[in-house]
């Protein structure tokens, strides 16, 4: 078995090489390490276009078999085939993945703990049996808990709530912040009878007429109140009854960073002002704001980023039990599944490398805009999380469908960016993979 993997690493080590240094790969940059992923693929493979044939021939059958909305579907995939970076599809064609599942595989692909994990006959009855954790959660929940979400809490927060999906999470986190404002109203938490009988039929004062105030260009899920805060695409909400809430202008920062540090501090400064005029306003109207809602980065709407400041001051202008509850309450096996892989992160130093490779992505990023001015600008992020702005639309979806044919996906996002979401065992090598890749695309795009 030793001997096995030995002739892998060595194969791998020789394909990569070739890999970097054929014809196709003219992105000059300094070689980074290749630190070897044993479940990774060595490099991107293409044997048709996307999609392929057989996505092809199973496009016409979808409104015909499937019971949701298929207008989105780009093609199908072999998740079977697919380990770490890569994701294949069901033609065989093996891509660089930076965009993975809109950001929501975090150590790749298949990865060997999480198959182990699978495999362990003592978490059988974790996935086959799902509580109703509200009223029945299982023995060890608890634990689990703390080795999971309480092990990464920020400092000063020692309680966590699981929810199903991220809109009833925030749904939820909305109806708490009425709770308390209402109660801090009453300067008591006993509801009036009038209260009570009015609540039932959506009026006042059992219903009262408060408000949250989102920034444009926000996303914080599609149901009713979460899409009230939502604003990054027209396609989201269009036709869709909202609540009449206050909307504030996020920041639109100027790049690089250090050459335009008064105008930005000017423009979150303007943003700020915005938002207490706006909470005054809505006071005014009869609709208090009870809360705020923002993201600390916005990626749907542009991966768009402000300073710590700004966070810092809106929270100073924000200063100002079982009613949270659903059915499940969020699923105990999806925790075994976060244990494993925060358990994944620090035994492969994932952040380190997250570092480095993020660096090394920004820092190609940076070149690139500089190789093409008329192409790209503004290139942006944290870690590996970043961004780069197209000269427009049309040209960012083509570059896009082009990369994504040369065994690359990307995924757009805001008015004209590309935004690059690879998993955190996305190393150097892989960055430089891409590096060259991206550059034949804009090569023929000047």
């Amino acid at each position: 078995m030793a001997s096995c993997l030995i002739g892998r690493q060595l194969s791998l080590c020789v394909q990569k090489n070739l890999w970097l240094n054929s014809a196709g790969c003219r992105y000059v940059s300094k070689a980074a390490a290749k630190t070897q992923v044993e479940y990774d693929y060595d490099g991107p493979l293409m044997k048709t276009t996307v999609p392929g044939p057989r996505s092809q021939v199973m496009q016409p059958l979808k409104p015909n078999v499937c019971l949701q909305n298929v207008g989105a579907v780009n093609f199908f995939c072999n998740y079977e085939d697919s380990r770490g970076n890569y994701l294949v599809d069901v033609d065989g064609n093996r891509m660089l993945d930076i965009y993975t599942q809109i950001s929501s595989i975090p150590i790749g692909y298949n990865h060997p703990a999480l198959l182990k994990l699978m495999t362990n006959p003592n978490n059988l009855s974790t996935f086959v049996n799902r509580p109703a954790l509200g009223i029945l959660p299982p023995e060890n929940f608890p634990d689990k808990i703390t080795e999971s979400l309480l092990s990464i809490a920020p400092s000063g927060m020692t309680r966590v709530q699981t929810m199903a999906c991220g809109s009833c999470s925030n749904e939820n986190a909305f109806k708490s912040i009425f709770i308390w404002y209402r109660n801090k109203e009453r300067g008591h938490n006993t509801p009036s009878e009038e209260e009570l009988t009015s609540c039932m039929t959506n009026q006042a004062p059992g219903c009262p007429d408060l408000s949250i105030l989102s920034f444009m260009g926000g996303f914080h899920g599609r149901t009713l109140g979460c899409l009230a805060t939502t604003h990054s695409k027209v396609i989201h909400k269009l036709d869709v009854p909202s609540f009449d809430w206050p909307v504030a202008p996020f920041p639109r920062l100027k790049y690089p960073l250090e050459e335009f540090s008064r105008e930005n501090a000017q423009e979150e400064a303007r943003c700020l002002e915005e938002v207490e005029d706006l909470i005054v306003k809505w006071r005014q109207k009869g609709k208090p704001v009870a809360g705020i809602i923002i993201e600390p980065i916005q990626a749907e709407g542009g991966d768009n980023h402000a300073s710590p400041d700004f966070f810092r001051n809106l929270r100073n202008i924000s200063r100002k039990p079982y009613r949270i509850f659903n059915t499940w309450m969020g699923d105990p096996s999806k925790n075994l599944f976060l244990v494993e892989v925060l358990n994944v992160i620090r035994r492969e130093n994932l952040l380190e490398e997250v570092t480095r490779s993020g660096k090394a992505l920004l820092n190609g990023l940076y070149e690139l805009q500089a190789q093409y001015p008329g192409l790209l600008s503004r290139a942006r992020g944290q870690g590996t999380f970043c961004a780069i702005d197209v000269r427009d639309a049309a040209t960012r979806d083509r570059l896009l469908l082009q990369a994504r044919d040369k065994g690359m996906l990307l995924g757009g996002c805001g008015d004209q960016s590309i935004r690059f979401r690879p998993a955190l065992v996305f190393k150097e090598y892989h960055v430089h993979i891409f590096l060259n890749i991206f550059n034949d695309v804009l090569a023929q795009n000047k």
